[in-house]
């Protein structure tokens, strides 16, 4: 497979620029679909073939996908908040449909396809969900949720009727260096790290090194099998214990107070409505604490088995990615 070429879309981003670099170090060609608006640091010094064009437009992915053997489709629309909250539902599942498409018309021969977990449905005791665990969209909280199950039923309906020779991976909350926007998860991290976060309420979630997950894709194109999911996950971690690691490893005190969230809900309104006079995403969402219900935490053991997944602690990915934010001026 060394030199094959490969597109890849939302490379400009977290996930999809560590899947990139990635693929350039087992020596593949990389092709990247990127916006002209895209910012493009994380490529800086990466041998990338880049075509410009939006993923929604059909022309501009017949032309980016022209001559490549595989697909690896990670692009996005990562918010949990949006002042048109359809826009993330038309970006993410009719962005994926129009690259499935054409994908089988161009005849490529793998595709990986970047889900989440998102689309699965949390432990009802607590403990670690797997891949059967689906959730429909009805049931998923938010138009983020709700958009990557109506992307992964487009990506499941043309596996079934047309052959489509997509694998489905799932990671779950990555961490560690180039989060430039950032996620919601650097996010947490800048804002605790700055001391800005007094309190906590009860929730967990699986943390991961964003490298992890990048050769978990990898490693689902070589090992995995079209038609199955694979979770790419790393630690179940208390959100308690993740701001504690976040203070200790900042020369911080960690936050005490477990917060009832039943008095955090007027916050978020609060915070929503004055989004939509300063279009700034809120860093507290109603969305953010309906799903905080659930302790958001997965096994990778189908991973592990399969493909031969591995992850390394947590804490490892949280101090390159404090590392990181420092040094690009995000954290003093």
């Amino acid at each position: 497979m060394a030199a094959d070429k490969v597109l890849v879309t939302g490379a400009s981003g977290f996930v999809g620029s560590a899947v990139a670099r990635a693929l350039i170090g087992s020596g593949y060609h990389v092709r990247a679909l990127l916006r002209k608006t895209s910012k493009r640091v994380n490529l800086a010094g990466l041998d990338v073939e880049i075509v410009e064009g939006d993923m929604r437009d059909a022309a501009a992915v017949a032309r980016a996908i022209a001559g490549t053997r595989f697909l690896f489709h990670v692009a996005a629309d990562y918010r949990l908040w949006a002042r048109k909250r359809e826009e993330i539902l038309v970006n993410n599942r009719e962005g994926t449909r129009l690259l499935m498409q054409a994908a089988l018309a161009a005849g490529v021969e793998r595709v990986v396809y970047t889900s989440s977990v998102a689309t699965l449905a949390c432990a009802a005791n607590g403990g670690s969900a797997d891949e059967t665990m689906r959730l429909s969209e009805s049931c998923a909280i938010g138009a983020y949720k709700q958009s990557k199950v109506a992307a992964e039923r487009v990506v499941e309906t043309l596996i079934g009727r047309e052959n489509l020779p997509a694998i489905i991976v799932h990671p779950t909350a990555p961490i560690g260096p180039r989060d430039q926007k950032p996620t919601p998860t650097g996010r947490v991290i800048i804002e605790a790290a700055s001391g800005r976060i007094p309190g906590f309420v009860d929730t967990g979630l699986n943390l991961v090194h964003v490298d992890d997950v990048a050769s978990g894709h990898l490693a689902a194109l070589r090992f995995g099998k079209p038609g199955d999911h694979y979770i790419l996950g790393g630690q179940n971690v208390l959100l308690a214990e993740f701001l504690g690691q976040i203070a200790v490893m900042c020369g911080r005190r960690p936050p005490k107070i477990r917060l009832p969230r039943r008095l955090l809900y007027p916050c978020a309104v609060a915070a929503e409505v004055m989004a939509h006079v300063t279009r700034r995403e809120p860093f507290l969402t109603i969305d953010g604490l309906r799903m905080s219900k659930h302790r958001m935490f997965f096994s990778s053991a189908k991973a592990e088995r399969d493909l031969g997944y591995k992850a390394r602690p947590y804490p490892e990915a949280l101090k390159e990615a404090l590392a990181w934010f420092r040094d690009n001026g995000q954290l003093r």
